[in-house]
């Protein structure tokens, strides 16, 4: 499917950049329920913390490969020589307290799952299990959390997940469409609308 470029009203945040138009238009604010992009995307936004989503999406695949697949099994049995490997790993944020916790919050993931069934189940439920569709006219609008998110952080924390923050974990949950804010007269906003 081409991506297109002109003649779509998009989100301002898209920019001009592919990989960015790319995620906007495929990706943020649909809802996903499948705990392994899940737990890619709490990974990724994790990441993100003090830097742009650009520069995460970047390295997307590079953090695909360091980091199994995004295989939340996996990920928790990393030992300390892997994550020195990490440490190195120039395709990736080389930051050892991101590392440490995407370590930590695969382990804490899959005591999620354990409990719940699944990481879908528990999550979308601080949103009654549908997305909540925000009419916002500017990026001015889009506020950096709120309260669904303030609740899900505060219980991410006290299950033993890091770099979960309020701002962190409402962008994941606009991320993984828990939160539709597309903007008013976006072409995803209209798509979402007309289903």
């Amino acid at each position: 499917m081409p991506l297109e470029k002109t003649l779509r009203t998009r989100c301002l945040w898209a920019g001009d950049k592919p990989h960015m138009i790319r995620y906007h238009d495929r990706e943020w604010g649909r809802p996903v329920h499948h705990d392994r992009r899940l737990f890619e995307l709490l990974l990724l936004e994790s990441a993100q913390a003090g830097l742009t989503w650009d520069t995460i999406l970047k390295r997307r695949e590079n953090y695909r490969k360091a980091f199994d697949g995004f295989d939340p099994a996996k990920v928790a049995k990393f030992t300390a020589a892997r994550k020195k490997q990490l440490l190195g790993n120039p395709g990736i944020i080389r930051n050892r307290l991101k590392i440490d916790a995407a370590v930590t919050n695969a382990q804490a993931f899959l005591a999620v799952q354990k409990e719940f069934g699944s990481f879908d189940r528990y999550v979308w439920q601080f949103v009654d299990g549908k997305p909540k569709v925000n009419r916002r006219r500017t990026m001015a609008d889009v506020p950096a959390t709120s309260p669904e998110s303030d609740a899900l952080s505060k219980d991410l924390k006290k299950r033993g997940f890091r770099f979960v923050g309020s701002t962190i974990v409402y962008a994941f949950m606009q991320a993984i469409g828990m939160v539709d804010d597309h903007l008013n007269g976006c072409f995803a906003k209209t798509r979402a609308a007309a289903k």
